[in-house]
């Protein structure tokens, strides 16, 4: 259809010259606006199209297209020119979208649907246009709806080779140094095989966490030195990256401490739910989307997918058969948990320290657990999880540290009595905090509430001691009325 119309088209030219050019692109219009209004939107993609071809025959000027997202994720090259043209089009756009992200303080424009600006460059014109297509996906049960979002860069042709040597790569340049100037860290999510980000705005600091100073300084040097060491860790031939493993109990600060390393390196945060992934191949299309200058977060790994010991499986795994023999069936739960496990132990390890998680540069791999003990030894060791940092009950430094914050005091008479009982008493951080939040006016009520809570802590922890010896003294006598 389209090659019979560019014939007819230029023989029209040939036949009667270009005075009746104007007429044809009048009617062609035309025709487009009837095609608009009265058939479905693709019939209506296609025909502009096919007019788009047919005028680049005929045109000095080239376009150029940058899409939303490529094969393999968020367009870089996109997210440059949105943040280029935003400073460029609140003052040059007729039409503007005024946005105010989450946790933001700052608006921030964009061109709005089919909104053209123009930019100069060392003597050249170059004009940028926004587009957003809606698109529909047809299901066997419903109907689902999606944007194309793309901008067009026109220029003449004569400038081609200026505007891929030259002014593209001023594009992104400029869009990074806005991005240092307004930038807000973010923390993304997983939805199948995409990220979705809001700006994460965090208070915690290293400051502000309730570890004994030597331990928080060792962690902070450790990171740093990772952040400054991109020659060295190209000259020993490894991966940019370093993995760490946050464990111990629930309530003892891993993830304000997974923000704390965001805020002090002023990383993006990935939160990866392993979950939502549903294969392998998945996992490593994630792992390719995230940006440099990141950490890639999977918390309460034990929880999300079956990684435990695999020699401690074998022996599980013996048990079903043994079931079996006995005509007993297995629980619908433990049939459902193993039809959800759609990442493998082998791809998470690839994930974290394969070919593909060199695939990016300066990035931190962080997993939090509250069972070390039952995760896989291949997931622990040097490599991908380089460091394995315990947090553990309460010390008396971190009290000191969470007094300061919480009651703005750093001495007190209570003190003396509050060290002597932690040692014997096992309580979160988190809870010495609540008890501290409750009477934050009151420092002196707020310690003795603390107070209180250190002693039925401890008398918990004698109790279950002594419940633990009980048990094993009543097993040793079992043994031995055995053996007699």
């Amino acid at each position: 259809m389209f090659i019979y119309f560019s014939v007819r088209f230029s023989g029209f030219l040939k036949m009667d010259g270009w005075s009746n050019l104007g007429s044809v692109l009048a009617t062609m219009v035309f025709i487009r606006t009837i095609i608009k209004d009265y058939f479905p939107p693709e019939i209506y993609n296609l025909f502009s199209e096919l007019l788009r071809r047919l005028f680049a025959k005929f045109s000095s000027y080239i376009s150029v297209v940058i899409e939303e997202n490529d094969l393999m994720g968020a367009s870089e090259v996109y997210d440059a020119v949105q943040t280029y043209l935003s400073a460029l089009s609140s003052s040059a756009a007729e039409r503007l979208k005024l946005k105010k992200p989450k946790n933001s303080k700052e608006f921030t424009f964009s061109m709005d649907n089919n909104q053209r600006i123009e930019d100069k460059f060392e003597g050249m014109k170059v004009r940028w246009a926004f587009h957003s297509i809606e698109r529909k996906t047809t299901f066997s049960w419903n109907v689902a709806f999606d944007e194309k979002r793309y901008y067009e860069l026109k220029f003449h042709k004569k400038h081609k080779d200026k505007i891929f040597g030259e002014y593209i790569p001023h594009v992104i340049a400029e869009a990074k140094k806005l991005e240092l100037i307004s930038r807000h860290s973010k923390i993304y999510m997983n939805e199948s095989r995409y990220w979705t980000r809001v700006v994460f705005d965090h208070p915690a600091t290293f400051g502000t966490l309730a570890l004994e100073p030597e331990v928080k300084q060792e962690i902070m040097e450790d990171l740093q030195r990772f952040s400054r060491g991109e020659k060295y860790y190209r000259q020993v031939g490894r991966a940019w990256k370093r993995g760490y493993l946050l464990y111990g109990p629930p309530g003892t600060g891993k993830s304000s401490m997974i923000a704390a390393m965001a805020n002090l390196l002023d990383y993006d945060i990935y939160d990866l739910e392993l979950t939502q992934v549903k294969s392998n191949t998945d996992l490593r299309k994630l792992l390719i989307a995230t940006t440099n200058k990141s950490i890639i977060v999977i918390e309460d790994i034990d929880c999300s997918l079956d990684l435990s010991d695999r020699k401690k499986k074998k022996k599980q795994e013996a048990q079903p058969e043994k079931d079996a023999e006995k005509g007993k069936q297995p629980s619908s739960e433990e049939s459902n948990s193993t039809e959800e496990s759609k990442v493998t132990l082998s791809g998470l390890l690839n994930f974290t320290d394969g070919l593909w998680s060199c695939c990016g540069s300066e990035r931190l791999f962080v997993f939090t657990t509250n069972h070390i003990d039952r995760l896989d030894p291949a997931l622990l060791r040097s490599g991908r999880m380089d460091k394995h940092i315990h947090l553990s009950f309460c010390t008396f430094g971190a009290f000191k540290i969470l007094a300061q914050n919480y009651l703005s005091i750093e001495d007190h008479e209570l003190f003396p009595e509050i060290q002597d009982l932690m040692e014997g008493a096992q309580i979160t951080p988190a809870a010495v905090t609540e008890h501290l939040i409750k009477m934050a006016d009151h420092p002196s009520c707020a310690l003795q509430n603390l107070i209180q809570a250190l002693v039925e802590a401890k008398e918990r922890r004698a109790s279950s001691t002594a419940a633990a010896s009980n048990g094993i003294s009543e097993e040793n006598a079992t043994e031995t009325e055995g053996h007699g």
